[in-house]
């Protein structure tokens, strides 16, 4: 009894390595580009950088519906075991490379294989644990994707110490040995869509169908959702700054600041990282326990978090002191920490348990995109030197977003089965 009751944390515990892998091994690139431009020439033009993050981001991005979709068909376990296995391998061959071309394509590749993975744990975790622990293990597994994002900072400071193939290395080995612990522990979730009978749901058709839809099926229901767009916007919006921070902010701190990139890197990571480490775990607990008393507790959660992150933005991108940055940086990582967390407990409040890896899909998709658009731009901006006034423009979505969030989404019920 108490193996099957602890087991739900033990789910988050298993797939919270696994975010971090899945930021690390992606993050790191982002940090040593002066090792690698020693080698690589072509990344020495700033836009040319932008070009390699921002591929993974198209790829992922488009991956990232599909990969929803296969989610709710299939075992979640298998898929999140397998997307590990492959960016940890893709990981090890970028150590190999000695091109821009060898990268760019590896990096896409990479792309395709993280994708499967955030719609499968998410969806699992969700339905491992009730509304009474959503928000929080959702927050906890999110602190592995800012723990590896942390990580994935030093990796200038690594490959000073070895190089930076050794770096790659190291870390593809660490993964591709982690999936196999995966097939050893990690369990599929019976969920309701697979148990539940006709009498449970009052909705024959429905129950008798679940697994005859074809695989498009979920993705027409949820885009006939209202709320579904607006939530859509609300998470689209905030990735602009998002991954402009996780791809650009090193370069910012290094430029505004005068610092080396191996004092940047970490400065920059980890301010953001610890900070949204809080913030993950003030919106998890504020989240469970507000909905307990009020069905908008996780709306209105989110939305503080996204309030705060308007503010640090501008201090991000027009402060040019180190209290003033850092300062921006720790509020920004709480704020986005609070709103990170509730993504997926407030798509359970709309969207039905059988289409919701489908639908965090397609909501991961947007957000690429619009991360992939921003990197690339920003890479621009960074050449022409008005890197920071980009962050600050960045603000102005964020406060559409929050007013859309507010005043139209009316949740009925904290778990749509």
């Amino acid at each position: 009894m108490n193996a099957k009751k602890f087991y739900p944390w033990i789910v988050v515990s298993l797939l919270w390595v696994v975010a971090l892998l899945n930021y690390l091994d992606r993050q790191m690139l982002s940090t040593m580009q002066e090792a690698m431009k020693v080698d690589i020439a072509e990344l020495r033009k700033a836009e040319a950088f932008g070009a390699l993050m921002a591929v993974f981001l198209w790829i992922y991005g488009f991956v990232s519906p599909f990969a929803g979709m296969v989610a709710d068909k299939v075992s979640r376990k298998w898929l999140v075991v397998g997307s590990l296995f492959v960016w940890s391998a893709v990981t090890l061959l970028m150590g190999y490379t000695t091109n821009y071309t060898q990268l760019y394509w590896l990096r896409a590749v990479m792309g395709v294989s993280e994708a499967l993975y955030i719609p499968s744990a998410l969806s699992l975790i969700a339905d491992w644990h009730s509304g009474k622990s959503r928000s929080l293990a959702v927050g906890v597994h999110t602190t592995g994707l800012y723990v590896g994002q942390a990580i994935g900072g030093f990796g200038a400071v690594v490959a000073a110490s070895f190089s930076w193939c050794q770096t790659f290395h190291i870390f593809g080995i660490i993964g591709i040995l982690y999936s196999i612990v995966l097939i050893l522990f990690l369990k599929e979730k019976r969920s309701r869509r697979q148990t539940e009978t006709p009498a449970e749901t009052g909705n024959k058709s429905e129950s008798t169908t679940s697994h005859k839809d074809g695989l498009f099926a979920g993705l027409t229901i949820i885009l006939s959702t209202t709320a579904f767009w607006v939530l859509l916007f609300y998470f689209v919006a905030p990735s602009l700054p998002g991954w402009g921070i996780r791809n650009w902010l090193p370069t910012l701190f290094a430029s505004s600041l005068d610092i080396p990139m191996t004092e940047a890197g970490p400065l920059a990571t980890i301010t953001i990282a610890a900070s949204s480490f809080v913030g993950v775990f003030i919106g998890g607990l504020m989240s469970d326990r507000w909905v307990q008393r009020n069905i908008k507790g996780r709306i209105y959660t989110s939305a503080i978090g996204l309030f705060l992150t308007i503010p640090a933005l501008l201090l991000i991108g027009l402060g040019h002191s180190l209290h003033a940055v850092l300062s921006a940086g720790i509020l920004f990582g709480i704020g986005y920490g609070m709103f990170d967390t509730n993504n997926m407990p407030i798509l359970c409040q709309f969207i039905s348990t059988r289409h919701r890896a489908t639908a965090y899909g397609v909501m991961n998709m947007m957000g690429v995109f619009a991360g992939a658009a921003v990197t690339t731009l920003m890479g621009r901006w960074s050449d022409d030197g008005n890197l920071g006034a980009s962050f600050a423009w960045l603000a102005v979505p964020l406060v559409i977003a929050l007013l859309l969030q507010i005043i139209i989404l009316k949740p009925k019920t904290d778990n749509i089965q």
